[in-house]
């Protein structure tokens, strides 16, 4: 069997004018992913990664830092299958719709950085508006289409997979909880219950026999844990 490495990209600039941006602590997490990978021996036959800059810059400061441990590493594939949804596509479409019940909601989410739990909640009801298709119809990428984007990508990292092989897929959390529904056949809910939970960097494991793909283990950070530095440990 071979297995397949789901990564979410390092802490990103939340609150930035640029969010596609890795922080200083996203530099740090995506360095001592590569190094405690390093330490376990992993041999990555290949890396893919989506094509936004946060999941391009972690796949790559990952990969160094392995190379500089003495791994052999791959080039970095680029599959914008893998890249997350539109957040800030959701917010606007669901957006006029929720305001009659969260009349705040405008001003927590231009003070984001100083209401994170408060954009948590408001934005984690968006989202469940958006999967359940209670959306303006905008050309906003539905969640059926999301999903199926997802699916697609891993189709074609399986038809070039070979038994045995260890392939890492840097992506966001989102785009993990849509792979985790389509692999495990959970429900959107439980799967973006499930995302609200996968730090920045953190191993979701499938293991695969030919086109058969099975969920091994999710959201693993020894990584950072090992480290002592709570800090590492970030959710946005």
């Amino acid at each position: 069997m071979g297995s397949i490495y789901l990564i979410r990209h390092g802490q990103a600039s939340f609150g930035a004018d640029d969010y596609d941006v890795l922080s200083p602590i996203g530099v740090r997490q995506s360095q001592a992913l590569g190094e405690h990978l390093a330490r376990l021996g992993l041999r990555l036959d290949r890396c893919v990664a989506g094509d936004l800059r946060r999941q391009q810059d972690t796949a790559q400061l990952t990969l160094q830092a392995m190379s500089a441990n003495g791994c052999q590493v791959p080039a970095v594939e680029t599959d914008p299958a893998f890249n997350e949804f539109d957040a800030d596509g959701v917010i606007r479409s669901v957006l006029p719709a929720l305001l009659p019940d969260e009349p705040e909601a405008l001003h927590v989410l231009r003070n984001a950085t100083q209401n994170r739990s408060e954009f948590q909640r408001l934005f984690a009801l968006m989202v469940q508006r958006w999967h359940d298709g209670e959306h303006v119809d905008d050309g906003l990428e539905s969640w059926a289409a999301f999903t199926a984007r997802m699916a697609a990508g891993l189709q074609r990292v399986l038809e070039r997979a070979e038994s045995g092989h260890n392939i890492a897929i840097f992506t966001s959390g989102g785009s993990i909880a849509a792979l985790l529904h389509r692999v495990t056949g959970i429900t959107p809910s439980q799967a973006f219950a499930l995302n609200w939970q996968i730090i920045n960097t953190s191993l979701s494991q499938l293991k695969f026999r030919g086109s058969d793909v099975a969920l091994a283990s999710f959201n693993c950070q020894a990584h950072v844990q090992l480290l002592k530095a709570p800090e590492l440990i970030t959710y946005r």
